[in-house]
């Protein structure tokens, strides 16, 4: 799967998860979720759910505690997919 497929999927599900202050336009490689999107931990983990829907992989309570920022995130997918 291409780079640009992943990430625009992974902004589709975040987008559904960003409070209403926070524009679609704002979520970039280097956005961090909680301190840049204001998404809670609650959202966080539907975000880790709906990725492990999408992508078909499973990830750890060490991958959620890495994935700080969109890019962190599309790396952990990465890895996960490879490793399939």
């Amino acid at each position: 799967m291409e780079e640009e497929t992943k990430y625009n999927k992974l902004k589709d599900i975040i987008k559904v998860y960003l409070p209403e202050d926070v524009s679609v336009d704002a979520i970039g490689l280097e956005s961090n979720f909680i301190s840049e999107l204001n998404i809670n931990s609650a959202n966080l983990v539907d975000i880790v759910l709906d990725v492990e829907d999408e992508f078909d992989i499973m990830l750890e309570n060490a991958d959620m505690d890495k994935m700080q920022t969109v890019k962190d995130a599309l790396g952990i997918i990465d890895a996960k997919l490879e490793a399939k």
